[in-house]
């Protein structure tokens, strides 16, 4: 039923569960994992030219840093799945669809509020693009209070 499972994510704490999510239906199914990581270049290009290269070569960085965490969370486990990392640039939901078609993912798992999350009622606005727009399931996983 599932071949390829792709996360989404941006090293957030509350992305945490739904890698968890991720990673167990993989097992399931015997699926690959793509973790996917983008450099939102809507925040880069807002910003004054001069320091456009160095925000996003740290973004890049934090997007490394947020992939070495699914794979730490994929090594942990008992049964750990084939997985891929990628960091893609552009739009966050554009992107994670694009990867989605690219790599012919059977679903996506993604958090529901980002690092910039409090914005939206129940969905980040990328959660939402993303489930509005994907042509394959969408588990959107909500981080819980601890």
């Amino acid at each position: 039923m599932f071949e390829t499972v792709v996360v989404a994510t941006d090293g957030s704490e509350s992305v945490s569960r739904a890698v968890d999510c991720a990673l167990d239906l993989a097992a399931r199914f015997d699926a690959a994992v793509h973790a996917l990581y983008v450099v939102d270049e809507g925040r880069v290009g807002s910003l004054p030219a001069a320091v456009r290269a160095d925000v996003r070569r740290a973004l890049g960085e934090q997007g490394e840093e947020a992939l070495e965490s699914v794979v730490q969370a994929n090594d942990a486990r008992a049964d750990p799945v084939d997985l891929e990392t990628a960091v893609e640039v552009g739009r966050p939901a554009s992107e994670i669809v694009g990867y989605v078609r690219e790599v012919d993912a059977d679903a996506v798992a993604m958090g529901t509020r980002g690092r910039s999350g409090e914005h939206s009622f129940l969905l980040g606005s990328v959660a939402e693009q993303v489930v509005r727009s994907c042509p394959e399931p969408v588990l959107t996983v909500r981080q819980l209070e601890v």
